[in-house]
């Protein structure tokens, strides 16, 4: 812990306490974006204050070595005490996702709607102990999705990490036969399922000591070039991306990152269909290549273990040979 009136002294930005009571009564000075004007101010790792045109970040080593840094990854926060959410953790890509975390030392919240399924994500890795955490979940619902959270600071008090994954494909249809139901359902878990865990994970990271934290968006190959007949899912991926511009703006001041995955023919249950024979834009019928789910994860994994000082906005990984480039 540092107060403001010595970080600002440390940083060699004024002199003298006077100097610094003089600047806090006629200079903006701001603490995490809010306006600060008591040179007492404690200060912890993470914090962020502006003053005078400069920005100076506390890292734990702001008190021993008398120099404030800026860019590190997230201070006294070892990576094997890092905690995780993970939503859609019971199937697919985010069990994948889950077991890579876990793996990796992480402590992992398993969300999802289906609890026997979340506990079958666990059935392979028995040695999880209490690293693991379920939390049956449905994303749609505010409430829910609040609880989740609010479990997870209960049980391991911080947020470093959420992938962003729940979804549906929903109807695979031409537009006019889609039902307003299924459109709504499709929407409501991708895009509205993920906003409401994107801002309860901002809320937590924005607050909590040290602040900071990564948020992973699971896109897909649909947000960028759509499928036959299937206007749900596309319109829901594609708004995925403008999510995560947004988050990763305004996180910024904060250290709070946002990437997004985008991923195209991973073997999973919702991929399943494509690996017999997936309808092509002239119509035909062809049985796409495909690539281990485990790719997908290594490549969240890594997204997930970069410093907060940098971020992957958006990574692409599918098969080789899916016909992505020059689909259409």
């Amino acid at each position: 812990m540092i107060r403001l009136g010595q970080l600002l002294k440390l940083a060699g930005v004024l002199d003298s306490g006077a100097e610094v009571k003089a600047l806090l009564s006629t200079e903006p000075v701001s603490v995490n974006g809010e306006p600060e004007a008591r040179r007492g101010r404690q200060l912890y790792p993470g914090d962020i204050v502006r003053v005078g045109g400069r920005e100076l970040r506390v890292t734990s080593s702001s008190t021993a070595s008398q120099q404030p840094l800026r860019g590190e990854s997230m201070s006294g926060t070892d990576q094997r005490e890092r905690v995780a959410i993970v939503t859609g953790a019971g199937s697919g890509i985010g069990q994948a996702v889950t077991r890579a975390l876990l793996q990796a030392e992480y402590r992992v919240a398993l969300a999802g709607r289906r609890e026997a399924a979340l506990h079958d994500t666990l059935a392979e890795l028995p040695a999880a102990g209490s690293s693991a955490l379920v939390v049956p979940t449905d994303v749609t619902d505010p409430a829910a999705v609040e609880a989740l959270f609010a479990r997870v600071t209960e049980r391991w008090g911080r947020l470093d990490l959420l992938f962003n994954n729940a979804g549906l494909f929903g109807p695979s249809a031409p537009l006019d036969e889609v039902p307003f139901e299924q459109w709504r359902t499709v929407v409501d878990t991708n895009l509205t399922g993920s906003f409401l865990c994107a801002q309860a994970a901002f809320r937590t990271m924005k607050a909590q000591r040290p602040q900071g934290g990564r948020i992973i968006n699971n896109g897909s190959i649909s947000a960028h070039v759509p499928r036959p007949q299937a206007i749900a899912y596309t319109a829901t991926k594609h708004a995925i991306t403008g999510l995560t511009k947004a988050i990763s703006l305004d996180g910024r001041a904060f250290d709070i990152a946002c990437g997004q995955v985008d991923i195209g023919n991973a073997v999973t249950e919702l991929s399943a269909n494509i690996s017999r024979g997936a309808q092509q834009a002239d119509g035909s019928l062809l049985v796409e290549p495909m690539m281990e789910v485990r790719h997908a994860a290594d490549a969240v994994l890594y997204m997930a273990g970069l410093p907060l000082q940098a971020n992957v906005q958006f990574l692409t990984v599918m098969a080789t040979n899916m016909p992505f480039i020059g689909r259409g």
